[in-house]
């Protein structure tokens, strides 16, 4: 088996294993791992170094954001959130959840897509099916954010939110995976170990 297709079979295997790991996630813990994952999150020296946060709006099974959207606004930092243009992300600011709407495969999206530079943002928050100690995030498979990532300059802090069920061993990654800085669940805050 080539190298590319070995590296596709494990991240669709541990994909598989992770996503009905999270599913299984009752509503009460989901509600309440939010919550403490926006603490964490606001309560961060990346976050109080931030004028603008990029961040993104939960879907399906994923840990609940809008606790961390709340947080960001009643800081009063510019919240940016992505949009699906063509083959790639983009973002627009948004002064309230309510500008939402659903959008590319339901995501809920800016109503207004007036683009915004991305590099206004101090700091980024990712989503991710599952994520590893040293950074290692494994996404839905369809490359947006590695490619979105691949644009920022590498001094922007990069954190993926999760529940402590997403966090494994082992994420395999290929080149074009883009790693993040730190990961925060109901129950931590990891750092990348530095290179």
């Amino acid at each position: 088996m080539a190298a590319d297709d070995e590296l596709s079979t494990r991240k669709a295997s541990l994909r598989r294993l992770v996503l009905s790991r999270r599913a299984r996630v009752a509503p009460n813990e989901r509600a309440a791992a939010a919550g403490r994952v926006a603490e964490a999150v606001a309560s961060s020296a990346e976050f109080a170094g931030a004028e603008a946060v990029l961040g993104y709006a939960s879907f399906g099974d994923e840990l609940p954001t809008d606790p961390t959207m709340e947080a960001v606004l009643s800081a009063g930092k510019r919240l940016l959130l992505p949009y699906v243009d063509g083959q790639r992300l983009c973002a627009a600011e948004v002064a309230s959840i309510a500008d939402l709407a659903p959008g590319y495969r339901g995501i809920r999206e800016p109503v207004a897509r007036k683009p915004v530079d991305l590099t206004v943002a101090g700091i980024v928050l990712v989503p991710g099916v599952a994520f590893d100690e040293r950074g290692g995030r494994l996404g839905y498979g369809g490359g947006f954010y590695d490619g979105l990532l691949s644009e920022f300059p590498r001094e922007i802090p990069r954190v993926g939110l999760c529940f402590e069920q997403q966090v494994v061993e082992d994420v395999p990654v290929g080149d074009a995976d883009e790693p993040v800085d730190i990961v925060i669940t109901e129950a931590r805050l990891i750092r990348r170990p530095a290179v």
